[in-house]
């Protein structure tokens, strides 16, 4: 199944509270229970200024939808065709 970046533009986000982002992770995760298993979020990383999310899903029609229905920006979606790290340079 396909890897995604999303990309989500939200000015301020950094400044939010943990009761806050309990509060998106929940109505994310609920999406998620609605459209079904085929579409995992795996974790995000949190800017200033934007939420690089991390997901599994068969298509990008699938990402966009779920921030339709969630109310979430998902300003740039791009397929992972690689992941590397450290034990890259050891091949």
């Amino acid at each position: 199944m396909p890897k995604y970046v999303i990309e989500r533009d939200i000015p301020g986000i950094g400044n939010t509270t943990p009761d806050q982002f309990a509060g998106i992770a929940q109505r994310s995760c609920s999406v998620l229970r609605h459209l079904g298993p085929q579409i995992q979020w795996l974790h995000s990383y949190v800017t200033a200024d934007k939420i690089y999310c991390v997901y599994i899903a068969p298509d990008e029609k699938s990402i966009r939808e779920h921030a339709k229905q969630g109310g979430f920006p998902a300003n740039r979606i791009a397929e992972v065709t690689l992941v590397i790290d450290p034990v890259t340079a050891e091949s």
